[in-house]
């Protein structure tokens, strides 16, 4: 299947790429046999600690974007 070219570029919202980079190191580091569990399992802890008060990893992360 032919995919055509496009020019199109996509921006991903300021923080996205530091969240992702975090679960990739996460994964790596544990090693998960079930990886999608353990993503969802390592959203929920940053959502709960963003709850808490803590550091908000998105928004440290678009700091450092910037």
């Amino acid at each position: 299947m032919a995919v055509p070219f496009s020019t199109t570029s996509v921006r991903v919202p300021a923080g996205f790429q530091n969240l992702l980079e975090g679960l990739a190191r996460e994964v790596l580091r544990e090693q998960p046999t079930d990886v999608v569990a353990f993503a969802a399992q390592h959203f929920q802890r940053l959502l709960e600690q963003r709850e808490a008060g803590a550091v908000d990893p998105v928004a440290w992360g678009a700091l450092l974007e910037d």
